[in-house]
């Protein structure tokens, strides 16, 4: 089966120093990097998503700036496909599902950031329009959450949501597990 690598919204906005930095950023860019090199290696197709806000009062993710550039270990070949996209949902307005469709692709291996926001609704929305989903958890990450006064911490947010996924949308492994 034909599958391609999705690479997430890996932008320097959710690194040190970005306007919405995550929790163990450089862990998931770390283990989006083995799986990106583990693909090219393999010739394998690889898309990345790079968001660029355009919703009015956002605060990251801007147009023209540094923080919508894709972290430099991830930096995209001639010959990769980049989608700008957005919407938390990859699929949503863009040429994503066209381009799968095209090149004969049935199966994904989505990573990046942020677990409980893009890395879900794309999941969900792949899974959705039959494409089998595999996500590789440690390439993943997220921020904390509050909801109403409780913090809920990023381990127990991306924990949350990659127990959901796990359940019907993907097969949820570790990068290792991916490259074996």
């Amino acid at each position: 089966m034909k599958t391609a690598l999705i690479l997430i919204d890996f932008q320097m906005d959710y690194f040190p120093g970005g306007k919405m930095e995550l929790f163990n950023a450089e862990q998931a860019v770390k283990n989006g990097s083995l799986l990106l090199s583990h693909f090219r290696d393999n010739e394998l197709p690889v898309v990345y998503l790079q968001h660029v806000s355009n919703r009015p009062g956002a605060t990251f993710m801007l147009p023209d700036t540094n923080g919508i550039n894709i972290h430099k270990t991830l930096t995209p070949l001639a010959s990769e496909t980049v989608i700008i996209k957005h919407y938390p949902n990859s699929f949503r307005e863009t040429g994503l599902e066209a381009f799968l469709v095209t090149q004969g692709i049935k199966r994904l291996i989505l990573c990046g950031m942020m677990s409980h926001m893009c890395v879900d609704a794309t999941v969900r929305a792949a899974f959705d329009l039959g494409f089998e989903c595999v996500v590789p958890h440690d390439a993943c990450t997220t921020r904390n959450l509050q909801f109403g006064e409780q913090v809920i911490d990023a381990p127990q947010v991306h924990g949350a949501f990659m127990a959901a996924l796990g359940a019907v949308y993907a097969q949820v492994m570790t990068t290792e597990e991916c490259v074996q």
